[in-house]
């Protein structure tokens, strides 16, 4: 359970177990104001205990709910053409324009591929953990770039995605679900890597006051690679030198172990 100080909006987390069944107080460690708080049941208007017959209170907890993996990220399609008038242009008009249509498809899915192999990115997958005012940017720059992207709203999505599937890429902004304290439970959960597993991650920190590739700031915050949220649009490219000169410093440690690159 969780109380909020009404003096200073601090918030303490009580244990579930341990809330008494009816009204109660309690003292603010920080400001030391009385809090006047009422355990979940008594705040709905629910008096059924914690074992009854169907529709147990406890039993439909959001706590009980099997968390949700940040889901992929999927950018807007292109607004269609408008549909012209068939009937009127016959069949031959039609079959050209779908000939076209079809033309235009596979030539810039070609080129995207192309681009892609060009610039040595892979199909990597890639944790977008950042406030809502860069993370859609950052994902697109990166599914635009061959990444397949996950952009999480909260730590729960990100954590459970990490736990979920391997994710190549994990970028973190400070800013990041600030309420939960999203960015320190992210690097908590990088640093319990297992060496192996860490050195399959690359780290990425979005840092506004540090410019991009600074090596300092990324050894302070324990990540591979610092980028600033100004420099969003070129992230892909400094993104895919950084991992270069990663595969660079640890090939002959790969070969040795006989594992891919990076």
């Amino acid at each position: 359970m969780v109380i909020i100080c009404q003096q200073c909006t601090a918030r303490l987390q009580l244990d579930d177990t341990k809330v008494p069944a009816r009204s109660f107080t309690v003292r603010c460690p920080k400001c030391q104001h009385m809090i006047n708080a009422q355990p979940p049941a008594a705040a709905t208007g629910e008096q059924q205990g914690a074992v009854s017959l169907g529709g147990s209170a406890s039993a439909g907890h959001s706590r009980f709910e099997r968390p949700r993996p940040a889901p992929a990220y999927k950018p807007d399609e292109e607004a269609a053409d408008a549909s012209p008038d068939v009937t009127a242009s016959g069949h031959d008009e039609a079959a050209q324009l779908l000939a076209s249509l079809f033309q235009r498809a596979m030539g810039k899915a070609a080129e995207t591929s192309k681009s892609a192999e060009r610039r040595g990115f892979g199909h990597r997958r890639a944790l977008i953990c950042a406030g809502e005012e860069h993370r859609f940017a950052v994902a697109r720059a990166l599914v635009e770039n061959g990444y397949e992207a996950y952009v999480a709203e909260d730590t729960t999505q990100a954590i459970e995605r990490m736990r979920e599937d391997h994710m190549d890429v994990v970028l973190l902004d400070p800013q990041f679900d600030p309420q939960e304290q999203g960015a320190a439970f992210i690097k908590r959960e990088v640093s319990a890597l297992r060496p192996a597993a860490r050195r399959r991650l690359f780290f990425v920190h979005l840092q506004p006051d540090a410019r991009s590739g600074d090596g300092h700031a990324a050894f302070v915050n324990h990540a591979n690679l610092t980028i600033n949220p100004t420099e969003i649009e070129e992230m892909p490219y400094v993104l895919e030198r950084a991992i270069r000169n990663f595969n660079e410093l640890y090939r002959d440690f790969n070969r040795a172990l006989q594992v891919a690159e990076f």
